[in-house]
């Protein structure tokens, strides 16, 4: 018996879904061409220079930027949803023990899942948009509380209480090291983070809108945007492109390293960006931050992508390749202060904001998604052979 495939009403795609347009979105783009992207109607990065983080997490969740009342009354609301409920904290220690050896975004994946079930989550399919709103925020807010525990913890630590009193970025930083950090590093944190809260359809924001269309509760999309998140490829890449300062050592090196590893057509972390085709805005921001603070470092750092980008001119002319968010961030956070194993959880305390405005968004569409794959497999119905 012969079976005739039947007639496809798949569409062929990229590989990737590369720029394929999966839905309608009024949180922001990004422009690839232009190098620009924005939050809503703003320019992301000028809400980096000129706003706090607590004014822009506002915009996405609510739709619009606060005005002194609305700021105040955001403020306190989320600096109380800090604190975690009892039971979470007291399993915190296993969960750290647990993820030793992968570390605090692994750790994140259980913690979120326990936050979610120790505060009744329900299905986004069962709940009104004020509720919705209230478990994200729940989340967002817990997400930098449930990092820095879980690091500290890993190192034998006590976990240092959230403080009402400061706003988030310094809030995290005080968790994260126990002392209050100055104003100066707190401000570049706070760009850092602000300038990572949303970037169009990214791998684990198109995850949490994949799973919440089916229906799920906001902390199962979260810990799969948290998944996404973890793998190099995607929010892995900060520590890995300060690895490549280290690896180039001096700057007698750094021809010969890139030469090497250009013609070897090895990716050199830190560079490249499969939206951007132009400089990033995020490095250039962040470029401007590292140059506050100067010193061997940045000057080293600018030195590695001036010589990249001209070795790269001669040795493959014609293609566009520059620093991307990572790059740059990576020697921001380095002067900062923050371990490296806490590069990508800061990354996530940003990027949960932007799952969780990406989550409210998906929500009110009840429509679940769901592809076709292409099967290239043996040709069917082959005879099942006799066991």
């Amino acid at each position: 018996m012969s079976i005739d495939r039947a007639v496809s009403t798949s569409v062929d795609v990229p590989r990737g879904l590369a720029g394929v347009v999966v839905t309608d979105t009024a949180l922001g783009d990004v422009r690839g061409l232009e190098g620009f992207y924005h939050y809503r109607q703003y320019s992301a990065v000028e809400l980096a220079l000129t706003r706090g983080f607590e004014d822009v997490w506002h915009l996405l969740v609510h739709g619009e930027l606060p005005d002194a009342a609305q700021r105040s009354a955001f403020a306190a609301r989320t600096a109380e949803l800090r604190r975690l409920p009892a039971d979470v904290r007291a399993a915190l220690p296993a969960v750290a023990a647990a993820s030793a050896g992968s570390g605090p975004l692994s750790g994140l994946r259980t913690a979120l899942s326990l936050l979610g079930a120790s505060r009744g989550f329900r299905p986004v399919y069962d709940i009104g948009a004020d509720q919705r709103r209230e478990d994200t925020l729940a989340a967002s807010a817990a997400v930098p509380t449930l990092l820095t525990a879980l690091y500290r913890l890993g190192r034998g630590l006590e976990p240092v209480e959230p403080r009402d009193d400061l706003p988030h970025a310094a809030n995290y930083l005080y968790m994260l090291t126990g002392s209050e950090p100055d104003a100066e590093r707190t401000r570049a944190v706070e760009q850092y983070l602000i300038s990572t809260i949303d970037h169009g359809f990214n791998a684990s924001t198109f995850t949490a809108r994949v799973i919440t269309s089916t229906g799920a509760d906001a902390a199962a999309a979260l810990v799969g945007a948290v998944g996404a998140l973890s793998g190099p490829l995607h929010g892995g890449a900060p520590s890995r492109a300060l690895d490549t300062l280290d690896a180039i050592g001096t700057p007698d090196r750094i021809d010969s390293w890139i030469r090497a590893r250009v013609l070897a057509g090895d990716r050199i972390m830190g560079f490249g960006h499969p939206v951007y085709r132009t400089e990033d805005p995020r490095s250039r921001m962040l470029r401007g931050v590292a140059r506050r603070f100067g010193g061997p470092l940045v000057d080293f750092a600018i030195e590695v992508e001036r010589r990249v980008e001209a070795i790269l001119a001669e040795l493959k002319p014609g293609r566009e390749l520059h620093t991307n968010v990572e790059f740059y961030a990576g020697v921001v956070m380095e002067l900062c202060g923050l371990p490296r194993e806490m590069f990508t959880p800061t990354f996530a305390t940003a990027r949960v904001v932007g799952w969780s405005a990406n989550i409210l968004e998906q929500a009110e569409d009840r429509k679940i998604i769901r592809p076709a794959a292409r099967y290239v497999g043996p040709e069917p119905p082959v005879a099942v052979p006799a066991a």
